[in-house]
């Protein structure tokens, strides 16, 4: 069974890497299509759709909130002096702390 359709993305929206969009599906105006998710049905404006299949996850308002309380801030002086090592001392949301450092691993490969 062979299905044709158009596929209608609006105004302002976001695909991410991956993600398939099959035949007859409309993508509403300012959406964000999570990357790899596989949208079979229309998709609502406004939204963050993610998933096999796609569902509508958050609102593009809850989104944004959610990314800005997630970015940390960030010393603008300090990260000129020497942004390398300020990076490296970031944390990251959800990572594990770093146990070695570079000069550990080139010290231990005797």
């Amino acid at each position: 069974m062979h299905k044709f359709g158009r596929i209608d993305i609006r105004d302002n929206c976001v695909i991410g890497w991956g993600a398939i969009i099959l035949p007859g599906v409309t993508i509403g105006p300012n959406s964000v299509i999570a990357a790899g998710s596989v949208v079979t049905r229309s998709i609502p404006p406004g939204v963050l759709a993610a998933g096999n299949p796609a569902k509508p996850v958050m609102t593009i308002h809850q989104y944004a909130e959610w990314s800005l309380a997630a970015t940390p801030d960030i010393d603008e002086e300090e990260y000129r002096r020497d942004p390398k090592a300020y990076l490296m001392r970031m944390p990251l949301r959800g990572s594990v702390p770093r146990q070695f450092h570079q000069s550990d691993r080139t010290e231990s490969s005797d």
